[in-house]
C-alpha cells in the first residue's frame, strides 16, 4: 500500500512519522506552524525503546554518533546522599544499549536530515480540516488546501486537530508542576552522566552531553503561569545550597538560555488515536508528565507502529485500527506510571512521606531500579519490511 500523507507538526514525532512513511513508499509533506526552525529545546534521554524505534527508521547510527551514553548516575537527596544508583552497563547487557543523552536540537537535525528539504514546509499553519470525503481528508492553510490519503496530527500537547476531532474531550490539564531547563554555555566537570535529585516539591537533574556541556532541569510543584522576573536567580536561591554539581550547572548557564514551561498532560485518555483517515501521534495523542523520560520515546514508537501497520494491512482504515489497538493500551500504562513516578518523587512534600520513600529506595536492591527501567524500555519494534 502506498499513497500521500500530510503530517501536521515538525517536531520529533512528526518528523519520525514522516521518515517511517517515506521508508514504506509514501509521499509525505510535513507542515510546521513555526515560521523558522529555531531548534529550541534543552536535552533528552533516549531509552532502548526509543533507540530501537530510531534504528527501525534508519537513523539510529546517526543519533548515536551525536549522543553520549549514560552509564553512571542515579537518584540523590539535596545533601548529596544516594537513594539509588543507575547501572548503565547492566542496562546495556539487558537491552543492547544504554540510555543516551542528546541535545534536542541535535536530534531534530538528524531526523530532518533524513527527509528531503522540499517535504518540510515551515510557517504552514493549519486553519481547518475537511473530512467530507472520508477517503481524502483536506487540510486548509492560509495559502491553499492539501488533500491526502492520510493525515498525521503530531501538533503537540495543545493540538488543534485533536480539539477539532474530539470536541467533547477536556483536553490537556495542568499537572501541578512547572519545569525550567537549559543547556550550559560551556563544559562542566561532572562525575556522573545522569542524575536526579529529589527534594520536597522539587527535582533537579542533569544529562551530560558528548561535547562536555550538560542539560539540566528543575521541576517544581507550582501553579500554572507563575513566572519569576529572573528565572536563573530564583533557581540559584532555591538550589544553590544543594549538592555539587548543581550550583556549577547553574553558574555555567546564561540567563537568556533558561526555558520555562508549565507541564500539561492528557489526564483523560482519548477514546481513540484515530478518526477516519487521521491519526494522532505523540503528545497530540498522549501527552504525559516527564518523570519517566518516555514522552519522546513513545512518539518514536508511534511513528514505527503506524508505518508498520500500513505495510501489513490491506486498507488505510484497517491500518489505523491496528495502530490504535496497539498503541493506546501501552501508552496508557506508560502515562500512568509517569504520573505515579512524579507523585512519589518530585511532587512529594510531606516530611514523613519523603523520609519513608527515601528509606525504601535506599533499602531496595539494585535490581528493582533496573526492572523499573526495563518495564517500558524493553520494547521490540515491528518490521517496516
Amino acid at each position: 500500500m502506498g499513497g500521500s500523507a500530510v503530517v501536521v507538526g515538525g517536531g520529533i514525532g512528526g518528523t519520525a512519522a514522516a521518515i517511517g512513511l517515506r521508508r514504506i513508499g509514501w509521499r509525505v509533506t510535513v507542515l510546521e506552524r513555526a515560521p523558522v526552525l529555531a531548534d529550541a529545546g534543552a536535552g533528552i534521554s533516549l531509552h532502548a525503546n526509543g533507540m530501537r524505534a530510531l534504528d527501525a527508521l534508519g537513523v539510529g547510527a546517526a543519533v548515536r554518533a551525536a549522543a553520549r551514553p549514560q552509564y553512571t548516575g542515579g537518584t540523590r537527596v539535596p545533601g548529596g546522599g544516594w537513594l539509588a544508583r543507575m547501572d548503565g552497563t547492566a542496562l546495556e547487557r539487558q537491552l543492547g544499549t544504554p540510555i543516551l543523552g542528546i541535545p534536542r536540537a541535535a536530534l531534530h537535525r538528524v531526523l530532518r536530515a533524513a527527509l528531503p528539504a522540499a517535504s518540510l514546509r515551515v510557517g504552514a499553519e493549519v486553519t481547518s480540516v475537511d473530512r467530507s470525503d472520508p477517503t481524502r481528508p483536506r487540510i486548509s492553510l492560509a495559502d491553499g488546501d492539501l488533500e491526502a490519503d492520510l493525515v498525521v496530527a503530531a501538533d503537540g500537547v495543545g493540538s488543534r486537530l485533536r480539539a477539532r476531532l474530539f470536541p467533547c474531550h477536556p483536553g490537556p490539564v495542568h499537572s501541578g508542576s512547572t519545569v525550567l531547563r537549559a543547556i550550559t554555555e560551556r563544559p562542566v566537570r561532572l562525575d556522573t552522566d545522569f542524575e536526579l535529585t529529589w527534594g520536597r516539591g522539587a527535582e533537579f537533574g542533569h544529562i551530560a552531553f558528548a561535547d562536555g556541556r550538560a542539560e539540566w532541569h528543575a521541576v517544581l510543584t507550582a501553579p500554572p503561569g507563575a513566572r519569576p522576573a529572573d528565572a536563573l536567580a530564583a533557581l540559584r536561591r532555591r538550589f544553590g545550597h544543594w549538592h555539587d554539581p548543581i550550583p556549577a550547572l547553574l553558574e555555567a548557564t546564561r540567563p537568556g538560555a533558561v526555558l520555562h514551561h508549565d507541564i500539561h498532560e492528557l489526564a483523560t485518555v482519548l477514546p481513540a488515536f484515530t478518526s477516519g483517515r487521521i491519526a494522532l501521534l505523540g503528545d497530540a495523542a498522549h501527552a504525559m508528565t516527564p518523570h519517566l523520560g518516555q514522552g519522546a520515546c513513545q512518539a518514536l514508537e508511534d511513528a514505527v507502529v503506524l508505518a508498520a501497520a500500513l505495510t501489513t494491512e490491506p486498507t488505510v482504515e484497517s491500518a489505523l485500527a491496528r495502530y490504535d489497538t496497539q498503541r493506546r493500551p501501552r501508552v496508557r500504562s506508560v502515562a500512568r506510571d509517569a504520573r505515579r513516578a512524579g507523585r512519589l518523587g518530585q511532587r512529594l512534600t510531606h516530611p514523613l512521606a519523603v523520609a519513608a520513600r527515601n528509606t525504601a529506595l535506599r533499602l531496595a536492591p539494585s535490581q528493582v531500579t533496573l526492572r523499573t527501567i526495563l518495564r517500558h524500555a524493553a520494547w521490540t519494534p515491528p518490521s517496516l519490511g
